[in-house]
């Protein structure tokens, strides 16, 4: 059975952190860039940061970047989003997706370029 499961969500509280994953199975994982979208209620959704089949080439939201860590290990089937410094415009429910497109492409693309998505995990950043 093809998916992903994404997990790791939850409330915090601004300034922490928290680390999504998401778990794939039932196709060639490594043969896939991965990415982490998000979408909070009411507004589009965003790429947030994708990463290429085996890790070289990663691309990062503006909104993130220097505060999320996106990671993979082939070996477990599963793609890493560490949030540091989370802030309450981070609140959304985040998703992953795989694509066989470039990294970029999937990014800035995603229902293009995506094959799979999950069902999403929610985060929530509040004071």
């Amino acid at each position: 059975q093809l998916q992903l499961v994404e997990s790791g969500g939850g409330l915090v509280q601004p300034g922490e952190s928290l680390r999504l994953s998401c778990q794939a199975s039932g196709f060639r994982f490594d043969d896939y860039a991965i990415g982490w979208f998000r979408q909070a209620p009411g507004e589009e959704r965003e790429g947030v940061s994708c990463i290429s089949t085996r890790g070289y080439n990663i691309h990062y939201a503006e909104s993130v970047e220097g505060r999320f860590t996106i990671s993979r290990d082939n070996a477990k089937n599963t793609v890493y989003l560490q949030m540091d410094s989370l802030k309450a415009e981070d609140t959304a429910t985040y998703y992953c997706a795989a694509g066989t497109a470039t990294v970029a492409s999937l990014c800035s693309h995603p229902d293009t370029y995506s094959d799979y998505w999950g069902q999403g995990t929610l985060v929530t950043v509040f004071a």
